[in-house]
């Protein structure tokens, strides 16, 4: 079985697009997944499966499921356990000498921006918060915090046109650690 963690961007947020986390754990079996967990209430769910989809099939799969259970459209982002460890490697503020964790935040790209948006997102710096995007990944550090940061999935998903989703560093070690336990 292979193993992979989905992000589901949006739910449970202000009391809009509310998914009960055991709710969504049930859905995931109900496609055949194994060994579901869920970590928290914004939408983290570690599984196995033998379904042998690519990522991007795997992610419309639970999209699909999800509104039609929930009756909304929910953006989901797969990776897997190994694309995960890729990316915890590959984040330069995370190897910076005295990194403050709680300044660390990771945003997924749901797919590779094109070149030229790549080029042009460029322009856009907000000293002192810093990002810096390898691949699908953009790795940010928020020196005052996220909250106050410009560095937002509205500011991504405009400047990339991509859909996105982010967690703080806590929580991408956390599920990290989830999947390597199973």
């Amino acid at each position: 079985m292979d193993k992979y963690i989905s992000i589901l961007r949006g739910i449970n947020v202000g009391g809009n697009r509310k998914i009960l986390m055991k709710d969504l754990k049930v859905l995931f079996e109900k496609l055949g997944f194994a060994e579901v967990e869920t970590y928290i209430q914004s939408g983290n769910v570690v599984f196995e499966s033998d379904q042998k989809l690519s990522n991007a099939d795997l992610e419309v799969k639970i999209e699909q499921a999800i509104t039609e259970t929930f009756g909304f459209d929910v953006p989901v982002i797969v990776r897997t356990a190994d694309e995960w460890a890729k990316s915890i490697a590959k984040n330069p503020f995370w190897k910076e000498k005295d990194t403050d964790i709680d300044r660390l935040h990771f945003t997924f790209l749901k797919e590779l921006p094109k070149l030229e948006l790549l080029e042009k997102i460029k322009l856009f710096q907000f000293l002192p918060d810093r990002y810096e995007i390898i691949g699908k990944d953009v790795f940010i550090f928020c020196a005052a915090g996220y909250g106050t940061s410009k560095l937002t999935n509205p500011f991504f998903e405009s400047k990339l046109k991509v859909p996105c989703t982010t967690r703080n560093w806590k929580t991408v070690i956390k599920l990290h650690e989830m999947i390597n336990l199973n």
